[in-house]
């Protein structure tokens, strides 16, 4: 009996055991993304419809803050306690990436059917890159353009379908459309001292021939040169210096400004609100023929390298791509893919304007990329406020941001 009891009690323990390892081989693996996507947003959508395929991983999210996400995503790695993805400005990927913060994803993503580099814009593509390596894939993506409300180029003897195509062309534009007695000014944009300003203001230098480790070219100045002629000749508003994007295009939305630099971010608002003919053209150029660029914005997602899981955490990106084909039907953002056609929305001057803003996206550059991106701004921001203040003229300011922006870079 004794013996039996124990053979008894020997095979309970065993399928015990058995059956504790079937439950946990049963538990899903957790993935933590951050974000700072909020309900209506793509990270908390894809989540769900992730989470509801039941495929033995299960996501969990938090929703971060933009002002956080540097500070608190280094600190949460340095202390083990990253996130396994996160999403980040494009400009502060190589922050992370040359630090070995983020995983190397080149091999995987050469591997993956979802994830294809020839898909993708040069640019956001570009902001992933870090020593030839891939260490993210890029999220979702937008540009700068120029609206123009044609009924005012109508009123000033403008030809609506010829928009200005070079500087020359934007000032004589600007100049004939500024109407202070009606309290229009030939364009808007913004030179705030922040990074809304390098990325309106970068643009302009590349078209030059200029960059940020050449921030002083010839054309660059010429560049800084054509914004100080546009604020001392008030031909856009004086707190263009402290104004971001999206209250600069609010003065052209409200029919006091003839011409608006900004982003597809705003053609929702510009559909609903703007009670005038709106149309969007490609950033003009230094000169017929010249080179184009543009500015690029949004986010890249990203693998920490401390992972515990990997192959799990890059099953989640690679369905995040395989629904890139929603992201502007349901979410309104870009996808930073060439592949990809938009929807129509049955709106024809949304429609057309988004026409533009995937042409300028080809010419898209991201800021670097370079780890000590936030220094190199800030020198650029530096910059563009001494000259139109008057401090500086454009070419001593942007002589002092090369030197500067020099001795950050080695």
């Amino acid at each position: 009996m004794g013996i039996r009891k124990h053979i008894a009690f020997g095979a309970l323990a065993l399928a015990s055991v058995s059956l504790f390892g079937l439950s946990a081989q049963a538990e899903d693996v957790k993935i933590t993304v951050w974000s700072l996507d909020r309900d209506i947003q793509p990270a908390p959508n894809l989540i769900k419809d992730f989470n509801a395929l039941g495929n033995g991983i299960t996501v969990e999210y938090r929703q971060i803050q933009f002002d956080d996400v540097v500070s608190e995503a280094m600190r949460a790695y340095s202390t083990g306690q990253a996130p396994d993805i996160i999403a980040i400005d494009n400009p502060e990927h190589a922050l992370f990436a040359s630090r070995g913060a983020f995983l190397d994803l080149t091999d995987r993503i050469a591997k993956s059917e979802a994830i294809k580099t020839e898909n993708y814009f040069a640019g956001p593509l570009n902001s992933v890159t870090w020593d030839g390596k891939l260490f993210g894939v890029p999220k979702a993506t937008n540009t700068i353009a120029l609206y123009y409300n044609a009924d005012m180029f109508k009123e000033k003897g403008l030809d609506p379908d010829k928009p200005p195509q070079t500087w020359a062309e934007l000032l004589d534009a600007a100049r004939k459309l500024n109407d202070p007695a009606k309290n229009v000014y030939g364009l808007a944009f913004s030179a705030k001292a922040s990074e809304e300003g390098t990325f309106q203001f970068l643009p302009w230098a590349q078209m030059g021939g200029g960059g940020y480790q050449t921030i002083n070219a010839e054309g660059a100045v010429k560049a800084l040169e054509t914004w100080k002629i546009l604020m001392d000749e008030k031909l856009a508003s004086p707190d263009s210096l402290t104004r971001g994007q999206w209250d600069s295009t609010g003065t052209f939305n409200s029919g006091n400004a003839a011409m608006a630099i900004s982003g597809p971010w705003e053609l929702n608002r510009m559909s609903d609100e703007a009670k005038f003919d709106w149309r969007v053209a490609l950033l003009p150029v230094p000169e017929a023929g010249a080179e184009r660029s543009s500015a690029m914005g949004d986010f890249n997602w990203a693998i920490f390298a401390n992972t515990k899981q990997p192959e799990e955490a890059f099953k989640v990106l690679e369905y995040f791509a395989a629904q890139d084909d929603q992201m502007f039907e349901k979410f309104g953002q870009l996808p930073a893919r060439s592949d990809i056609t938009l929807p129509a929305t049955g709106n024809e001057r949304k429609d057309a304007a988004l026409k533009v803003f995937q042409e300028q996206l080809q010419y898209a550059q991201p800021r670097g990329p370079h780890p000590e991106w936030p220094k190199i701004s800030k020198a650029i921001q530096d910059a563009i406020q001494a000259a139109l203040t008057g401090q500086s003229s454009p070419k001593e300011a942007l002589d002092q941001a090369a030197e500067t922006i020099a001795a950050i870079t080695g």
